[in-house]
């Protein structure tokens, strides 16, 4: 093995996303294995990979990781992304737990029939700027610093800066009444390793279309059908 973590999904965002964005925050260069069978799940399945029988799964430093929010923790701590001390790597967590919350509304949207979609385009944008963008911009007004924690760059920053992106997906001027979001967009995104995976050619994966949703249903299916019997 090269040394290199070794991810385990699909050939799309989901919620493998949120761990490229932080492993290319942290200048890691990983390895990707896309599923595109029932039969490479299944394979994954009989040799006791996934734990909970659930994908994604990273390769890191020997260990076979399932659950995302443990392998976003492990990566964040050995990469030196989650605070210097427990009160920063707490406040690291709550602001992580509420755009996971705000990610949560558009992680399915793209299995959503045409109508449906449009109702949940609304959700998005009324649930972004009514409880989670106020609430970030907030933060950033009162310590009037350029990150979340502690004035150095973290995990939080990189996965509000994900958040805010796919929220603009939905609707583009979704940061006009928010002047210190803007700017920490701005500041995030010219972070180095940060500017580059927005580059085209990088491994982030473009907005989910139709293959990516049929492929995602194609691959589990097996499973679910076992599951409903």
């Amino acid at each position: 093995m090269s040394g290199k973590p070794k991810l385990y999904y699909f050939d799309g965002r989901g919620k493998m996303e949120s761990i490229r964005w932080l492993l290319a925050a942290a200048g890691v260069e990983f390895e990707e294995e896309f599923l595109e069978t029932q039969e490479q799940y299944e394979k994954l399945l009989q040799g006791g990979f996934l734990l909970f029988q659930q994908v994604p799964m990273v390769e890191i430093d020997g260990m076979k990781m399932v659950q995302t929010r443990a392998i976003l923790s492990y990566i964040a701590a050995k990469y030196n992304l989650y605070g210097k001390d427990l009160k920063e790597r707490a406040l690291i967590d709550m602001y992580v737990g509420g755009t996971d919350d705000l990610m949560g509304f558009i992680m399915m949207f793209p299995f959503l029939s045409a109508e449906d979609k449009e109702k949940q385009r609304a959700v998005i944008v009324q649930k972004a700027t009514s409880r989670y963008f106020p609430a970030y911009e907030k933060v950033l007004k009162d310590h009037g610093q350029d990150f979340l924690v502690g004035n150095r760059f973290s995990w939080a920053d990189v996965h509000l800066l994900e958040a805010i992106l796919m929220v603009e997906e939905k609707k583009s001027d979704v940061l006009s009444g928010f002047p210190q979001l803007q700017a920490f967009k701005t500041r995030i995104s010219s972070i180095p390793t940060i500017k580059k995976f927005l580059e085209p050619g990088s491994q982030r994966k473009p907005v989910p279309d139709d293959k990516y949703v049929e492929t995602v249903r194609r691959v589990l299916r097996m499973y679910y059908d076992i599951k409903a019997n």
